[in-house]
């Protein structure tokens, strides 16, 4: 499976990827060395907990190169009135009674609990391409679903403010 990624979601890998190889493994090895240097490796915690952490960072790294190996780059493009990538949308929980605000993102930069949503979850899928006054319904799971009214759409742009997630 490819996940669809915006330029800006292309560039933020690569600047991650480059401090990842510039800047965190260099030091890291060096802390690593001078862990080893302490003398038996059997009961040295520091040289365990470093050694941990420049194979994390190692990881990091690979999938952050598979991840722009395997894209597919999309532009950011709606219509005018229709719930596009990057815009927030002001939405009244039938069930709840309440408003919320919602923020249409990549998957690479979701984070449902500050609102960013991704456009490939349920959520995301069922309100791309509505307009203001759509009933919208949420399919949460076969057995819950709950329904939405779209009330503003403020269009958005793909603009690096928003971090790529960290895992």
């Amino acid at each position: 499976m490819h996940d669809e990624l915006t330029e800006v979601d292309i560039k933020k890998m690569q600047e991650e990827i480059d401090y990842l190889i510039k800047e965190v493994t260099p030091q890291l090895r060096v802390e690593l060395q001078r862990a080893r240097d302490l003398g038996d490796l059997s009961e040295n915690d520091e040289y365990r907990t470093l050694k941990r952490e420049l194979n994390r960072t190692y990881s990091r790294i690979r999938y952050l190169q598979n991840m722009i190996k395997t894209a597919v780059v999309i532009k950011v493009e709606s219509e005018e009135d229709k719930i596009g990538l990057f815009d927030s949308v002001k939405l009244y929980d039938e069930e709840s009674g309440e408003e919320k605000t919602v923020r249409i993102v990549t998957t690479l930069r979701s984070d449902p609990i500050s609102g960013l949503i991704s456009k490939e979850s349920p959520f995301g899928r069922a309100l791309l391409g509505k307009k203001v006054g759509d009933r919208v319904k949420i399919d949460v799971s076969d057995k819950y679903s709950y329904y939405v009214v779209v009330r503003e759409i403020e269009k958005g742009t793909d603009d690096e403010s928003l971090e790529i997630r960290r895992y």
